[in-house]
């Protein structure tokens, strides 16, 4: 039996660096097999140029020899059964955490309002829409990429890391969260990509997008959990910032930032245009328009700079 496995660009759907997730894969799953689907948006960045794709696939191979190995096996399995219960845990926690931002009265139209979730429907990308049906009425009627891709747009990153920190702070045991992190493959690389997805977050830029609904109970929410995770993770993995000792990503991520936040900006101040009923009703059609297709400019911008996306 060979399991087909579908990997997204953004953490919150599988995405991160794949050798890293092929090692922290169960015992006896990939036996020197391993089978998986790339989303478009990482095609290029991985397959576009040759030298990359060679290091790529290299390491990918890689991984999939050594995961296959006794001695990695071993690992993972005597890591698992240590783990297993804070792990457990931990998932219990961050789930009731989850759900409780999700069953929030009227949070899917709140969603749609703070991201630019209506606009990125109009985008000429993907082989399916990104509602089921004429419009988003609740979460169900969402697909997971639109979901992923405009929390990503509002610098917020949701799904990545949400209910983590709370998780953690229920726990409370860092010394045994920070002996994971160096004894267990799988939760070394739950961590890494979660830092890594909080370095591609922006608090200021947060509350920007998040001040175009009226619901301060959800802004709170969702910004008091980001502060919240961010400690745990930094605690865990001993950084005074996300990524500080790892150089050459951090490095990639700074210098990409300043000309995402100028994007990120643009975008929320059309956002405001269009969301304010005011300032709507100001606007012809023909100027209603024109702020859409910047809004349509800035996420197809922000989403090449800031990677993992979607």
């Amino acid at each position: 039996l060979t399991l087909f496995h579908g990997r997204g660009g953004a953490v919150g759907r599988g995405g991160g660096p794949a050798n890293r997730a092929v090692l922290a894969q169960p015992v006896g799953s990939v036996n020197c097999r391993f089978k998986l689907t790339e989303q478009g948006e990482v095609i290029f960045a991985r397959y576009g140029n040759p030298i990359l794709a060679i290091r790529h696939v290299e390491s990918v191979a890689s991984a999939t020899l050594l995961q296959s190995s006794p001695s990695v096996e071993k690992t993972n399995t005597d890591m698992t059964k240590k783990y297993a219960d804070m792990a457990a845990k931990l998932d219990v926690a961050a789930h009731e955490r989850f759900l409780d931002l999700l069953q929030t009265d009227d949070f899917t139209p709140w969603f749609s309002t703070v991201t630019p979730l209506s606009e990125i429907g109009l985008l000429p990308i993907g082989s399916r829409p990104a509602k089921r049906g004429l419009g988003a009425k609740s979460l169900d009627d969402l697909r997971t990429i639109p979901w992923v891709f405009s929390w990503a747009q509002a610098r917020i990153n949701l799904a990545a890391w949400y209910g983590l920190g709370t998780a953690c702070e229920k726990f409370g045991d860092l010394e045994t969260l920070r002996r994971a992190y160096e004894e267990w493959p799988l939760f070394s690389t739950f961590i890494d990509n979660i830092e890594m997805s909080l370095a591609k977050t922006d608090e200021r830029i947060a509350r920007m997008y998040l001040s175009l609904g009226d619901r301060e109970d959800l802004s709170d929410k969702v910004l008091s959990e980001m502060q919240l995770t961010r400690k745990w993770v930094l605690q865990i993995v001993d950084d005074k910032w996300p990524l500080q000792h790892r150089h050459v990503l951090g490095q990639a991520i700074r210098v990409r930032s300043p000309y995402v936040d100028a994007l990120s900006v643009i975008q929320s101040l059309a956002l405001h245009k269009l969301r304010n009923k005011v300032d709507k009703e100001e606007l012809s059609e023909s100027q209603q328009a024109e702020f859409i297709y910047l809004i349509l400019c800035t996420v197809s911008g922000v989403a090449a700079g800031l990677q993992n996306t979607g």
